[in-house]
């Protein structure tokens, strides 16, 4: 848990604004962070251990840094391990977003703190309708979405009972180079590199045909901000309106190493060769589907493009190409040799000058790769 200060309203009143962010070191937070750096603000990054199990600690953390806007992206999000971890997924998603807004409450903030509470288009599940949007019915089919649902009503209860200023996010699907390796677009990304480097040779997946809504989480957290700049408290779903299947994100993958994926069989039975070379490379395992899965989730985010101004950046095979470690003339990754130091959530972070930091996750290999980029913290 970290707490960026920025003084991006200081020209104008000369005061300083303290955001606090749950979940900094995942995909979300990291871009969250670097979208304020981005907006011309001068910021300070000050790591905080906080516990979504403890109401206490986030009590004590919400009294010290007196933030006027947190946003609450931390939790279990991985769906198909939350049905083996129902009863720790419910406390976190679910509870522990409900302590987040009784601390605020409790801290007597509740008239002066912004709360961003990150949703899921996985509370549609089995969807009523196509495009989904805020007034379509939910339909969870998992204990991740099961509660975050939870955590999307408690949010609006405290919203109507005590006149807090919180928010949902409905946010669909979003990729970036810093999405976590469980999550199918990494795999995919992670094992082309391999293959590209003949350091694997074959990829598993799922259901190959399960479409999704895939934006880019730099837009996201864009409208995560413009949430808590609206005049008044609204929910929003926030996606890009188009479905993208498992195998498209594939074919484009494995062109970034200029291979062409074509496909043979059906069921579990199919696969995925190199054209060129008749090599299999992609086979499905039944192992990795889910105990139940969700329909075609697409979102429809009128309503976020009309009152937020806001439309995704990112296509998709740009988001493909960005997410896969490689470019045109190879890796655009280096080896860091410098000083090092891993936290006890796993996460390693670089000193990259005397200007900041970056923070990246160690690799199931134990390889200590960072992307390069020009960015600079003050």
């Amino acid at each position: 848990m970290t707490d960026v200060i920025s003084d991006s309203d200081s020209i104008q009143n000369n005061s300083y604004r303290v955001a606090l962010i749950t979940g900094i070191t995942g995909q979300d937070g990291s871009y969250l962070a670097d979208f304020l750096l981005n907006k011309g603000y001068e910021v300070v990054l000050k790591l905080h251990y906080g516990d979504l199990n403890d109401i206490s600690s986030l009590i004590n953390i919400i009294k010290m840094v007196k933030p006027i806007e947190i946003y609450n992206l931390a939790g279990m999000s991985d769906v198909k391990l939350s049905f083996d971890l129902s009863e720790y997924t419910a406390n976190i998603d679910a509870l522990g977003p409900l302590r987040i807004l009784e601390a605020i409450r409790i801290c007597q903030l509740d008239r002066d703190v912004r709360l961003y509470q990150a949703s899921t288009a996985e509370l549609y599940g089995r969807a009523q309708e196509i495009p989904q949007s805020e007034i379509t019915p939910f339909h969870p089919c998992s204990p991740y979405a099961a509660a975050k649902l939870y955590a999307y009503w408690i949010t609006i209860n405290y919203r109507e009972a005590y006149d807090m200023f919180a928010v949902n996010g409905i946010l669909f699907n979003h990729e970036s180079p810093r999405r976590g390796n469980e999550f199918v677009t990494r795999k995919i990304t992670r094992a082309v590199a391999k293959v590209h480097l003949n350091r694997q040779e074959i990829l598993e997946l799922g259901a190959l045909d399960a479409k999704h809504d895939w934006g880019h989480a730099r837009d996201f957290v864009e409208a995560m901000w413009l949430m808590l700049q609206h005049d008044t408290p609204e929910d929003f779903v926030i996606a890009t309106g188009e479905m993208h299947s498992i195998r498209e994100f594939v074919e484009v993958a494995f062109q970034e190493i200029n291979r062409e994926i074509i496909w043979e069989g059906e069921g579990v039975n199919e696969v995925g060769k190199e054209k060129d070379t008749n090599i299999i490379r992609v086979i499905v395992n039944p192992k990795h589907f889910r105990p139940s899965d969700v329909d075609l989730l697409v979102g429809n985010a009128k309503k976020a493009e009309e009152k937020l101004k806001w439309k995704p950046k990112s296509t998709f095979k740009g988001e493909t190409a960005e997410s896969s470690p490689l470019d045109s003339s190879g890796f655009n990754w280096i080896q860091v040799d410098s000083w090092i130091h891993m936290d006890s959530h796993g996460f390693t972070w670089i000193q990259m000058d005397s200007n900041g930091f970056r923070w990246i996750q160690m690799d199931s290999d134990g390889f200590k790769w960072i992307q390069v980029e020009s960015h600079e913290i003050s």
